[in-house]
């Protein structure tokens, strides 16, 4: 049994139909529509609030629906791990290095062109990425923000929540020139990026974001080396619900994560966490 079955189960049942279901979703028809034909996939429970709703709305068990959801991703992420992922469109390539700091640009459009989808293209686009998935994450209720996006890209606040869910649910082998559109090209202002230590440094749009300037460092680290521990990190281990699966190794990984400016916050590790165990993020020996 799958989310949409469930979904139009519950549906007939209670005399529904799926404008009222879209309403306490609070996202499109259309968009429910594609999701009970299955023309859509469901999205990551970890990243959308639409199943919460849903569930309460179709009178379910809290979480039912992400668990069959999440059930449902990883069969179906099975069948794709087989196929090798297509390198970005050119689109979204230029639109990256068109937010690339001046002095680098040449530099690193040489890089990318020499290694097609390589490791700096991919380490550069999965911050990229990140860093705005963290936005919306965090301005996903706030219907202010919502409604300004909406404008900038002029669209209803039920087809913006739409996007923005979309986009949460998608990686780096699966970015569309419409995430670009509505995300990428208006919330990043620029990044740069020293090619020694693979330091970055992301800015956004001070517009639409507080506290635009996020800053990533890579740095290899020797055995010897004092531990500092992070607040964020502290936060992350003392909260079960964040960190309660975490393996001794992953931990360790996450400890070895070092940045400059800002500190992280124990939602941050929990992301990173995720991150780590995404397959689609790595490739197999």
């Amino acid at each position: 049994m799958d989310v949409s079955l469930v979904i139009r189960q519950r549906l007939e049942k209670f005399g529904l139909d799926q404008r009222d279901l879209a309403r306490a979703a609070q996202v499109t028809e259309s968009y429910i529509s594609q999701l009970l034909t299955r023309k859509k996939a469901p999205p990551a429970p970890g990243r959308t609030d639409i199943y919460e709703k849903m569930d309460k709305f179709l009178k379910l068990p809290s979480g039912e629906l992400a668990r069959l959801a999440d059930r449902q991703r990883t069969e179906a992420l099975k069948r794709q791990l087989a196929d090798e992922p297509a390198p970005l469109f050119q689109e979204i390539r230029a639109l990256i290095l068109r937010k690339c700091h001046p002095d680098k640009e040449t530099h690193v459009r040489a890089i990318f062109d020499k290694q097609p989808f390589g490791e700096l293209e991919r380490l550069v686009t999965q911050t990229l990425l990140d860093v705005v998935k963290g936005v919306a994450t965090e301005e996903l209720e706030n219907v202010y923000w919502l409604r300004m996006v909406a404008e900038l890209g002029g669209r209803s606040l039920e087809e913006t929540r739409v996007i923005v869910l979309e986009f949460l649910d998608t990686d780096i082998f699966h970015l569309s020139i419409e995430n670009c559109i509505s995300f990428l090209d208006p919330l990043i202002e620029s990044w740069d990026i020293d090619l020694a230590t693979f330091a970055l440094e992301v800015v956004l749009n001070p517009r639409v974001v507080a506290g635009h300037v996020k800053n990533f460092e890579f740095v290899q680290r020797e055995a010897d080396q004092l531990f500092v521990e992070e607040p964020g990190l502290n936060g992350f281990l003392q909260d079960a619900a964040l960190s309660g699966t975490a393996t001794e190794e992953e931990v360790e990984f996450l400890k070895r994560l070092r940045f400059k400016g800002k500190r992280p916050t124990p939602l941050y590790y929990y992301r990173e966490l995720q991150n780590l165990r995404d397959p689609l993020h790595f490739r197999a020996p």
